[in-house]
């Protein structure tokens, strides 16, 4: 019988499924009447008819369609996530707009717009400054073909949340990401598949009538205007490095909590400390974070400062595997401080952090998850940059591959995600063996954070749920 593991509201649920055939939201449904169910207010909620969700995959954060079945969409055991609740009568709350002034984007501003938090209008100056432009094109255009130019389309087709299917695959960073880019160009042209809260996943046509808009007709060299751009990277790379702030933030607080684990000293940080502690030879991992974190840190604001002068400006071109091999180091040290951890001679805690070893692996197995994902990273931070390929007959002969090194600074940042996650558990696991020792009040709190996910580990079992419990800490960023 599949199963399916289901994050609501920070609780997660075990969600059996007796027939395949039954659909995304009939699991979505299930999930918040177990939720419901659990909840001496009953979560808010009058009943489950009382509510509407979105469920979306926890890794990668895709949505799904509500009305697909379970054996195409999910694989068994798979993790999602049930999420933007709320009642039928109440009005979601993403009604703030982000105005385009063709200055002031950022990439925290791109996220939020992509999570749906916000809708976007062009300010009036830049609504004149479009105008003008296009004053000039069809001024032209009528010349030579007596048309219109379509390209207002693409300002009113984004604001009512009509969404093309883009592959992310496709793209040599060239001139341009135009394979992904004439997907998102598709849409408005009536082919294809376009997604909006309206209509769901359908056939671009349908989702463009349902909000009154007409498809366009293209006509020579028009479609170029709308796919020679480099958009693709630039919004994966702002997904990238917002993600990587975010993770940098909490690895410090991470890092901070095997600190007190293990014993370590803080003396290390000092500049005085030679001079006043007789113990400075901890590990590299726990004193020299700061100059590792912090090259991390460094990484991180120079490719941001990149990407946000990329955004506002015609073309875009960031750098992101400089963000990837600056990021993936948070990682190598997060899994050398998990070592130390599980290892009882250089932690004096049980071997493997659990009480009855031999009977049981502990977090044996979630290290040698965490030096897997550590290891694959090393060859994802080779730079896309240095395999360059001809194209186009030759005329585009150096390419950035800027696509791949977007989609793989992603996945190295996942990557450090769920290495740090892991290490968080088993900072937690290690404070048990410790009690009754306190630590600090803010990292007390982090631990009273993941308990209230995570329940302490005394016998083996199932721990995919719990490390996804703790990387979905870090990605809402709870734990900063």
């Amino acid at each position: 019988m599949p199963r399916y593991t289901v994050h609501v509201r920070g609780e997660w649920l075990a969600v059996p499924c007796k027939d395949a055939q039954l659909t995304v939201g009939w699991l979505g449904r299930e999930a918040v009447r177990r939720y419901i169910k659990n909840k001496p207010d009953n979560g808010g909620f009058a009943s489950v008819d009382d509510v509407h969700f979105l469920v979306r995959r926890c890794k990668g954060l895709g949505l799904l369609d509500n009305e697909d079945p379970l054996e195409v969409a999910l694989e068994d055991n798979e993790f999602v996530e049930v999420a933007k609740l709320f009642r039928l009568t109440e009005t979601p709350s993403f009604v703030q707009y982000i105005e385009l002034d063709g200055d002031s984007l950022t990439t925290e501003d791109l996220v939020n717009l992509g999570k749906g938090r916000y809708k976007i209008k062009l300010t009036p100056t830049a609504e004149k400054k479009v105008q003008k432009s296009r004053e000039v094109i069809d001024s032209i255009i009528k010349e030579k073909t007596e048309r219109s130019s379509p390209g207002i389309t693409v300002v009113y087709s984004l604001p009512a949340s009509c969404l093309p299917y883009v592959p992310e695959k496709g793209t040599v960073g060239a001139s341009g990401d135009l394979a992904p880019l004439s997907h998102l160009a598709l849409g408005l042209t009536g082919e294809g598949k376009m997604w909006s809260p309206k209509s769901g996943w359908a056939d671009a046509k349908y989702v463009l009538e349902a909000h009154g808009l007409k498809p366009i007709v293209l006509k020579p060299k028009e479609g170029l205007a709308l796919i020679n751009g480099t958009q693709m990277i630039t919004s994966l790379g702002c997904e990238a490095v917002e993600r990587a702030s975010a993770i940098a933030r909490q690895a410090d607080i991470v890092a901070a909590l095997t600190l007190e684990v293990l014993k370590g000293t803080t003396k290390a940080f000092d500049t005085e400390s030679h001079r006043f502690c007789d113990r400075v030879q901890d590990a590299y991992t726990l004193r020299c974070c700061p100059q590792v974190h912090g090259v991390a840190n460094d990484t991180i604001a120079f490719v941001k400062k990149l990407i946000t002068t990329e955004l506002n400006s015609a073309t875009d071109n960031p750098a992101l595997d400089y963000l990837a091999i600056g990021v993936h180091e948070l990682a190598a040290i997060s899994e050398r401080r998990i070592e130390r951890l599980c290892n009882p001679s250089l932690s004096e805690l049980p071997a493997f952090l659990v009480a009855e070893g031999g009977l049981n692996s502990g977090f044996m197995i979630a290290h040698c998850t965490a030096a897997a994902l550590v290891s694959e990273s090393k060859a994802l931070c080779h730079p896309s940059s240095v395999d360059s390929l001809s194209t186009s007959a030759a005329t585009e002969d150096h390419v950035s591959m800027g696509g791949w090194a977007a989609r793989k600074a992603l996945r190295v940042i996942e990557h450090v995600e769920q290495v740090l996650a892991i290490e968080l558990l088993a900072a937690c696991q290690g404070i048990e063996f410790l009690r009754p020792l306190r630590t600090t009040t803010p990292l007390e709190k982090v631990y009273d954070l993941v308990r209230s996910v995570v329940r302490p580990w005394i016998k083996d079992r199932f721990m995919a749920p719990d490390i996804e419990a703790a990387h979905r800490l870090l990605v809402d960023q709870q734990a900063s």
